[in-house]
């Protein structure tokens, strides 16, 4: 296989990132333009061969660095700019970003201010839907009221995802949160099989009513689970490198991608935290290809799983969709 062909094939396939939370997205250039001595050009946590010890050492990172940049509504506006500005280059035309409900407590920012500076940021080539990320512990006093008034009246809040350790008991207002979001019209996502086992996933499908994965790892541990995946239409949207860094999976070969993809789970592919490792989407597709067994035509799947499950009307589908394959098929043509 080619590989310049190959990075050549993935720079000019339109892609998606369904997967990305907003705070590890934060440029990093951003930080050193802030504190150039502090943030160093290339942070340790960075190179390709460093590994998290555990979620609480990578949570700790990314909270300590994305609080020494995120103070107001314009900072989320600045960062989401230069964030969609990133992607664009990438040829990613769909995204689905999330900002983390916490920080709302933290900054005392109110979160329709996030949401309306993100949506500002977003230039007209790109078409991005935004998510509240809520972990499982999230409905407090403060913020309880606060979740509930998202879901009617926040203008342009696409849909919720669950997020948080999954070593935290599920609390009994997940579910009828959930549902109620649902009801409002929202996208229902849900981290679950990451570090926790595959009865996290089917929990999140069969309970929460998610048809949108985060992750998803551990399904593999369940073969009728899977096979429920494919006949409900499941989407996974996995992170290969994110999964690699935190330990999740031993090896990359390990990583159930190309086996979920060959059953006809429609899996997507993002990174989910740049800010933590360093990566960028065509990294992602190449590291799918180098190191864990796909071929040309499972990163055109990909793609079109993304298109397949986006938030935009048929018209834009059907093009999106044909987009991917005019692009496969120029790079891979029929003999």
């Amino acid at each position: 296989m080619n590989n310049s062909v190959i990075r050549e094939f993935i720079h000019a396939l339109p892609k998606t990132e369904t997967h990305l939370h907003l705070e590890g997205a934060l440029p990093w250039e951003l930080l050193m333009e802030i504190d150039p001595v502090k943030f160093t050009e290339n942070p340790y946590f960075h190179d390709e061969s460093f590994r998290y010890e555990s979620f609480e050492q990578f949570e700790s990172i990314l909270i300590d660095h994305a609080l020494a940049f995120f103070k107001s509504a314009d900072s989320y506006y600045e960062a989401s700019k230069l964030i969609f500005e990133k992607q664009l280059a990438q040829n990613v035309r769909y995204t689905e970003i999330s900002f983390h409900a916490g920080m709302i407590e933290f900054l005392k920012i109110p979160g329709e201010e996030i949401l309306e500076a993100i949506l500002s940021a977003v230039p007209d080539s790109l078409e991005v839907r935004v998510f509240l990320g809520i972990s499982r512990n999230a409905y407090t006093e403060y913020l309880g009221p606060i979740l509930e008034e998202a879901l009617l009246k926040w203008d342009g809040l696409a849909g919720i995802d669950l997020h948080g350790l999954e070593s935290i008991p599920m609390q009994e207002w997940t579910k009828p949160f959930w549902l109620h979001a649902g009801q409002c019209g929202k996208t229902l996502k849900a981290h679950a099989g990451e570090f926790g086992p595959s009865s996290n996933v089917a929990f999140s499908v069969f309970e929460l009513g998610v048809r949108r994965i985060q992750h998803g790892v551990r399904a593999m541990d369940d073969p009728k689970l899977l096979q429920q995946l494919v006949d409900l239409g499941v989407a996974i949207d996995m992170c290969p490198i994110s999964n690699y860094r935190l330990k999740v999976v031993d090896r990359l070969i390990d990583h159930p991608l190309k086996k979920f993809l060959d059953m006809g789970i429609r899996c997507t592919v993002s990174t989910d935290d740049p800010l933590s490792f360093g990566n960028d989407l065509e990294m992602e597709y190449d590291t799918c290809v180098r190191q864990m067994g796909c071929v040309p035509s499972d990163l055109r799947d990909i793609a079109l799983n993304g298109f397949e499950v986006a938030d935009i009307d048929s018209r834009m589908r059907r093009q999106l969709l044909n987009d991917v394959q005019v692009c496969f098929d120029h790079f891979f043509p029929k003999k």
